[in-house]
């Protein structure tokens, strides 16, 4: 295996520490909701509140990432990242932790998009295995997630006292990640891209948000936007709901919901990382045609099946197949708009503005009808992509 570069090297730690938090985040429902007395409908709300406030800052985030000081862009998000994480540990209601959620879902934006960007820009014709490599590093964060949690409890810091260890290590981080250069997309476009002669680049911030309505206007940009929500429905947002599900739907205690969420996760990681040999020899489509039909399979008899351990064999089986869902369909998109790798982070925030609504709904279909009713949503994620994903020949075109 080749060595991987310093800089490169940084990018993925961001990307770790990203879903390192994330993951903890989600095993720790169960004592977030208990100790700030949340129903469903609020849980959702933080789930969706910040990713849609987000929505609107992180577009102009991501075109200046094309035309202006990408360095100052990532380390200040860095700063406010590092931040959030610290009102997290020390909220006392639900609005101070609302209000420390937004704050860090933007600053995740300019700090870890921009750092994956950044990445893509690195070797624009490796897009799919250079998003392999992204989607292993966050997936080793997402499994020691939930063992960090453990740790906290054990040593008795809490899930707050462990928020707080968090906005630590971001600190060291972004002062890890100022010893390198991120250079705006049109500069590593000119000394990088040999084959893409013709930059597609903007190089002011209104022609990039020119270039970025342009983008939104074409079929093939669309077609992995709206791939990319519908397939968050079986990433993210089941992670989002799992642990609560397994606790109040599957009368898992907390321990084996924390059992559950760490299979899932750490059969991902060993997707994550297969999927980085196997997209040397395999075609990222042909894969994700059939791993779709996999969850398709899969998923209602994770839903319909009463027994607690059979729940989990199906479980690991689904994070083996979804692996390499989001690694395979952001390569495509980034494939799709060379040099402009900063809009590419834009176009997700504007479809992204729907895609964070999503969480909120089931939130609103479990108060109202029950966890168990509102899981059936997420069946649609593999249902899009089974219609959305191009045929051969298309694809081939």
């Amino acid at each position: 295996m080749r060595r991987i570069p310093p800089f490169i090297l940084t990018l993925l730690l961001i990307e770790f520490l990203d879903e390192f938090v994330f993951g903890a985040r989600e095993a720790a429902w169960p004592l977030i909701r208990d100790d700030f007395g949340l129903n469903y409908l609020q849980i959702g709300a933080l789930l969706s509140i910040p990713g849609v406030v987000a929505s609107f800052i992180e577009p102009v985030i991501g075109i200046l990432g094309d035309v202006w000081k990408r360095r100052v862009l990532i380390l200040g998000g860095g700063i406010f990242f590092a931040a959030s994480l610290l009102l997290t540990a020390y909220s006392q209601s639900f609005w101070v932790l609302l209000l420390s959620f937004v704050l860090f879902y933007p600053s995740s934006g300019a700090f870890v998009s921009l750092s994956q960007a950044s990445l893509m820009d690195e070797e624009p014709a490796r897009h799919e295995q250079n998003m392999a490599r992204w989607t292993f590093a966050g997936s080793l964060g997402l499994v020691a997630g939930p063992l960090a949690l453990g740790a906290a409890m054990g040593l008795g810091l809490g899930w707050q006292g462990m928020y707080a260890v968090f906005g630590i290590l971001a600190l060291l981080l972004v002062a890890y990640a100022a010893r390198h250069k991120f250079s705006p997309a049109a500069r590593v476009a000119k000394q990088k891209s040999k084959t893409n002669s013709t930059s597609e680049t903007p190089a002011t911030f209104r022609q990039g948000l020119r270039a970025a309505f342009v983008a939104l206007k074409r079929r093939e940009v669309l077609r992995w936007l709206v791939l990319l929500e519908f397939s968050d429905l079986m990433l993210d947002v089941l992670l989002g709901f799992l642990a609560l599900y397994l606790v109040d739907v599957g009368m898992a205690t907390p321990l084996q919901a924390g059992i559950g969420v760490t299979v899932w996760l750490g059969v991902g990681l060993l997707g994550d990382f297969l999927l980085i040999p196997l997209l040397e020899r395999v075609k990222g489509l042909d894969y994700l045609r059939v791993s779709v039909i996999a969850e398709l399979l899969l998923y209602p008899l994770f839903l319909i099946t009463p027994v607690f351990e059979l729940k989990l064999v199906i479980l690991a089986f689904m994070g083996l197949f979804n692996a390499g869902w989001y690694a395979i369909l952001k390569g495509r998109l980034y494939a799709a708009m060379p040099g402009q790798s900063g809009t590419v982070m834009t176009l997700g925030s504007v479809s992204g503005l729907v895609g964070q609504l999503m969480p909120l709904g089931i939130g609103a279909l479990a108060q109202a009808a029950g966890l168990g009713w509102g899981m059936w949503v997420i069946l649609l994620g593999p249902l899009a992509l089974l219609v959305g994903i191009p045929r051969k020949k298309t694809a081939a075109q």
